[in-house]
Parts: structure tokens; C-alpha cells; sequence
């Protein structure tokens, strides 16, 4: 049996008629960039999110970049957030001339530990992203508290946690502003790239329209100095439909991850994914710990199983960051989560017996003796 990683054909396939007819329109109407399709998207996301705005933009690093230009994040400020993210939450830091500070994480959630907040805390601190990873939400409420006592923006970096609830409210709807990716292999994700800023504050949400379209508050009348970051009207037409269907997509993950969390019950040798008591985890990634990481997902691979590491080297140690000047060590619950994590397959389509033979293979390879 091959088990795919991800399977984009399959998630597709049921709506192929529907996003035809919806590119269609689009091409009929010529709203390619921004327009009535991004429009309508963007009401119906702030809807779902239960948020006052949306504003959608060309991807999720975009998004992350706006929101913090827009919050007035610039030269000589600070930002906090993880090591174990995507590089996109820190460049997105550098590219506003602001610097990133890392703090590391629990070790349950993967997620930024709140009570190591203050260790990073300067009179150069303006912001903090906290990461939503792998579709679990970050512990909020510590960190919001942290943030409105010291005077701190809080931009919930959300690209992995379309869905995702922090007890019982929206993940990306807790801070100042939250930031979606719609890459094709998110939980929410378009025929390309695209993104999205959340937020219930009137003036943010005006100041990321000006700056997401140059600068411009009507053609050729540049308040600012922006950039292209529109969203295109294929891709919002793409969103709308496959929004519809979020919901039922996430409650299959979640049916997923509860049937490889019991056939992994009384493994030793693999730690399954932790969902905390505030959160709705909505697993993106469905992340194992196992040791000889790479020689596990070698074996798997050759018995036909498709499987991920996210991330192998934390951004504090890549070569592009070697200036912040942190070192090995700095961050020891993120180094060490990095070198152990396995990510399986973890699609809405994938079948019981799909998720049957990963189990057991896996089970079969961290076997006691097996990796001699």
C-alpha cells in the first residue's frame, strides 16, 4: 500500500464542477486582482472567524509583513516569537528593519511558553507572535495578559490553525490581529498563493487595505508607501467554495488523529501530538516523536508512506539568521523537538486503512530493535 502524504487530487476531485464554474466567472468578469470575488471571500472568512474584518492579501508571509507595518513595527524595535515556525514569522520581522527575539516553547503544545516571556522582554519590545503550530493555538491568555501589561501588540501567526479555537473562540481572533495563510496544502487552501489579515480594529484593517495595494487609498492617490500584496479574485473564488467545506474537513483530521492516537496507545517509542485542555486542534500537522527520526521516515518511505519533517533546523540556527547570534543550546525544547519530530500523513480523504498500515509500520520500525 502507498499512503501519500497529502493527497490534493483527492481533497479536490468532489468539487472540480463547482471551482470551474467559479473560475469561469471570474474570467467573465475580469476581476482578477481584488475585486467583488476577494470582497465577498473576505466577509465570509470574518464571518466564520467571528471577526469584524478580513483583509485579504497574496499570502501569508504578506500578511504577517502588514500587520506589523501597519501596527508601526519598525528600525530599532523588537519582536518575540519562536524558533520552530517556518522562516516567514521571522522574515517577515526583518523585512519591517525590526529584529526578531526568540523565546522557546512548551514542550506539550510546541507552542510559545508564556512564562518565558519576560526573559526576552526589552524597552525595545514592540510586539509578539505567538505560532499557532500545527493547528494548535497557542496559550493566549497568558500571553495577551503579558502583552497589554507591558504595552505590546500581540499578531497571532494562524497559518496553520484555519478552524482552530482557543476556548471556544477563533484562533487569530485573540490579539490585535491574526494572520492566515491559504497555501494549497493548508487546511484552508487555494489553487496558489494567497493570505489574510484578521482583525476587529477599524484603522488596522484601513491602513493594510492602503498598504496592501501601493499605497493607495483610490488610484493613483498614494497616501503611503506600500506594496503589491492584493489577493487575486481566482483565488478568493477558490476560498469561498472550499470554506464551505472547512469545517467538515477539520472534524476528519480530528477523527484521524484520534484513531493513530489509539493504534499508537502503549508504543513507547512515539509520542503523539498533545491537545490541550483550552484548545480545538485542528491538525494541520500531524506530528510524532520518535528517536533516529530520519532513519524512522527513511524505513517509511520505502514501504510507501509519505511522511514530513516540520522543521528540521529552528530558525534561530538557520545560516540567514546567523546575525541575531544565537547559538546550538539557546533554545534546548525547540532544539530537541526538532530532531525527533515525524510528520504522518494527515488529509480529510485518508481512509481507515490507510491510517491502519501507517500505524502499524510505524509501530513496526520504533520496535524495540528494530532500528539496530
Amino acid at each position: 500500500m502507498k499512503v501519500p502524504f497529502l493527497d490534493l487530487k483527492a481533497h479536490h476531485a468532489p468539487l472540480i464542477e463547482k471551482f470551474d464554474r467559479a473560475i469561469r466567472e471570474v474570467i467573465e468578469s475580469s476581476a482578477f486582482a481584488g475585486g467583488p470575488f476577494v470582497e465577498s471571500f473576505e466577509e465570509e472568512f470574518a464571518a466564520y472567524c467571528g471577526s469584524s474584518y478580513v483583509i485579504g492579501v497574496g499570502n501569508g508571509t504578506d500578511a504577517l509583513w502588514l500587520a506589523l507595518l501597519a501596527l508601526g513595527i519598525g528600525e530599532g524595535d523588537e519582536v518575540i516569537t519562536v524558533p520552530n515556525t517556518f522562516i516567514a514569522t521571522a522574515e517577515a520581522i526583518t523585512y519591517c528593519k525590526a529584529q526578531p527575539v526568540f523565546v522557546d516553547v512548551d514542550e506539550n503544545t510546541f507552542t510559545l511558553n508564556p512564562a518565558e516571556l519576560k526573559k526576552s522582554l526589552t524597552s525595545k519590545t514592540k510586539a509578539i507572535i505567538p505560532v499557532h503550530l500545527f493547528g494548535q493555538p497557542a496559550d493566549m491568555d497568558p500571553i495577551v495578559e503579558f502583552a497589554r501589561t507591558h504595552g505590546l501588540f500581540v499578531i497571532e501567526d494562524a497559518a496553520q490553525a484555519h478552524g482552530a479555537e482557543y476556548k471556544g473562540q477563533k484562533a487569530g481572533t485573540l490579539g490585535d490581529a491574526g494572520c492566515f495563510s491559504f497555501y494549497p496544502g493548508k487546511n484552508l487552501g487555494a489553487f496558489g498563493e494567497a493570505g489574510a489579515v484578521v482583525t476587529n480594529d477599524p484603522e488596522l484593517r484601513e491602513k493594510i487595505q492602503v498598504l496592501r495595494d501601493h499605497g493607495q487609498t483610490r488610484k493613483y492617490y498614494h497616501t503611503l508607501v506600500g506594496w503589491n500584496c492584493r489577493m487575486d479574485g481566482i483565488q478568493a473564488a477558490v476560498l469561498s467554495i472550499k470554506l464551505r467545506h472547512l469545517e467538515e474537513a477539520n472534524l476528519r483530521r480530528r477523527e484521524h488523529a484520534l484513531q493513530y492516537n489509539q493504534a499508537f496507545a502503549g508504543v513507547d517509542e512515539v509520542a503523539t501530538p498533545f491537545e490541550a485542555n483550552y484548545a480545538r486542534h485542528v491538525y494541520h500537522v500531524y506530528a510524532i516523536r520518535v528517536q533516529e527520526r530520519d532513519e524512522v521516515r527513511r524505513r517509511l518511505e520505502e514501504v510507501g508512506i509519505g511522511c514530513g519533517v516540520h522543521y528540521p533546523i529552528p530558525v534561530h540556527l538557520q545560516e540567514a539568521c546567523q546575525n541575531l547570534g544565537y547559538t546550538a543550546g539557546a533554545f534546548p525544547v525547540a532544539e530537541n523537538l526538532a530532531g525527533e519530530f515525524v510528520s504522518l500523513p494527515m488529509f480529510p480523504e485518508l481512509t481507515e486503512e490507510q491510517i491502519e498500515y501507517v500505524a502499524r509500520c510505524v509501530s513496526e520500525t520504533v520496535a524495540v530493535g528494530a532500528l539496530v
